[in-house]
């Protein structure tokens, strides 16, 4: 299954988040909701895609967005990635792979030649209504956060 596309409604969920709250996705109507998956905590790129998320995440927080990170790591590591790089949005939890499943953020990874199944790196843009209004897939993490923010300055600026 790929990505959901755009302009479909968001599937809700409801997630443990590092936190110690549930996240329900449902909960943020009315606001723009940045949700990337991401394959694992205290890796090279999935710090750095964190992190930059983090540097911007007052910027998206002005556009009226918020910014969510999920992984299937537990609460604990996740915990812990937070503390470590000072990260200031919810990390969620998705230990039964649910919702990177329901979302298209699951399937066959190709590293350094070896095929695994886990997480793709995919980030959904939603919208207010609810509704997908963007999707990156096989994203790079470097420069990532950034795209995010000229897409979401870009459907501002349509509305």
């Amino acid at each position: 299954m790929g990505a959901l596309p755009v302009g479909s409604p968001a599937p809700d969920f409801s997630l443990p988040s590092a936190q110690g709250r549930e996240f329900q996705l449902a909960a943020h109507r009315g606001r723009w909701v940045v949700l990337y998956f991401y394959p694992k905590d205290m890796t090279p790129g999935c710090t750095t895609e964190a992190c930059e998320f983090r540097d911007l995440s007052g910027e998206l927080e002005n556009l009226g967005a918020v910014v969510v990170g999920i992984s299937a790591d537990p609460i604990s590591r996740h915990q812990k990635f937070a503390e470590k790089h000072g990260l200031n949005f919810p990390l969620l939890s998705d230990s039964e792979l649910t919702v990177a499943k329901t979302y298209g953020a699951f399937g066959e990874k190709n590293f350094m030649g070896k095929k695994s199944m886990g997480i793709l790196r995919t980030t959904y843009l939603i919208d207010p209504e609810g509704k997908v209004a963007r999707v990156w897939e096989k994203v790079k993490a470097a420069g990532h956060a950034a795209e995010v923010v000229a897409a979401l300055r870009e459907l501002l600026a349509q509305r």
